[in-house]
């Protein structure tokens, strides 16, 4: 994941908008931790992702995947491909992120095959190509997202995978709609503040950006939400549900078509063609 404030750089938006920089989490890894991982959030967006996972990868065919996790953060995802035999690069550009991920790497016994502390936009640079890329919740800290796909793209092998998870502007309207906060969306006011907030600063449109996938040469094959009502319930309700209850259903409703749109974060598996 990316975000902190060592690195910056700024890109052109897709539309006119304000000046805005990348945005990486340096020293921000024990905050991270405590406010998404240690609880139902982090529990929910784990289960989902590695549900989909499991079931959306190739079948084996003797060889491991060759697999690259961009802004891989905490290295939870890393591991678990780990794990299961992959060689993974993990990169990150945050340093203190990047060397919690190797610390949970090599504490599992499943070291990654190369640690990069490089920005996506550099990845490329780097020459190589992978079956499999993994970019969890990583768009929405750039400045503009829709010109990382050209750059994932260029990482994947032809006929490789993108596993994309990213913040779903749709759900942040909703949340705000529920929340009667009317002045605020009339305002556009959705981006995150703050130095130590975790809400990302620029919110993906999943239209805007299904077509910029398409126009990059990425086709997508599958799609689930990611806390599709967990971040809707009451902080009341949500004290009273067992964490266990609450992931068994957000894995139940993750693809029903009335409910997955509504994922405070959207996976997409994507193809290269």
């Amino acid at each position: 994941m990316l975000v902190g404030y060592t690195i910056f750089r700024s890109f052109s938006c897709k539309a006119p908008c304000a000046i805005m920089n990348d945005r990486y989490f340096d020293q921000l890894g024990s905050h991270l931790a405590r406010k998404i991982y240690a609880g139902p959030k982090g529990a929910i967006r784990l289960a989902v992702l590695t549900r989909d996972l499991q079931e959306w990868l190739p079948e084996p065919a003797g060889a491991p995947l060759k697999v690259l996790d961009v802004g891989a953060g905490l290295g939870h995802i890393s591991a678990w491909l780990a794990a299961r035999g992959h060689q993974v690069t993990v990169s990150e550009p945050s340093a203190d992120m990047l060397d919690a991920a190797r610390d949970r790497l090599n504490s599992a016994k499943t070291p990654a095959k190369t640690y990069w502390q490089y920005p996506l936009q550099e990845l490329p640079a780097q020459g190589e190509q992978f079956d499999l890329v993994i970019c969890h919740a990583v768009l929405e800290w750039l400045a503009d997202p829709h010109a990382a796909l050209a750059h994932l793209y260029t990482l994947m092998r032809p006929g490789g995978r993108l596993s994309l998870a990213f913040y779903n502007r749709d759900a942040l309207i909703y949340r705000n709609l529920i929340k009667g906060q009317f002045r605020k969306l009339e305002r556009q006011q959705l981006a995150g503040v703050g130095q130590r907030g975790l809400t990302p600063q620029q919110p993906v449109d999943p239209r805007e950006l299904a077509q910029s996938a398409k126009d990059v040469g990425l086709v997508k094959v599958h799609e689930s939400g990611i806390r599709v009502f967990y971040d809707y319930m009451p902080p009341d309700w949500q004290h009273l549900a067992q964490q266990d209850d609450v992931v068994r259903e957000e894995l139940a409703y993750s693809r029903h078509p009335a409910y997955a749109p509504l994922g405070r974060y959207l996976h997409w598996w994507l193809k290269r063609e």
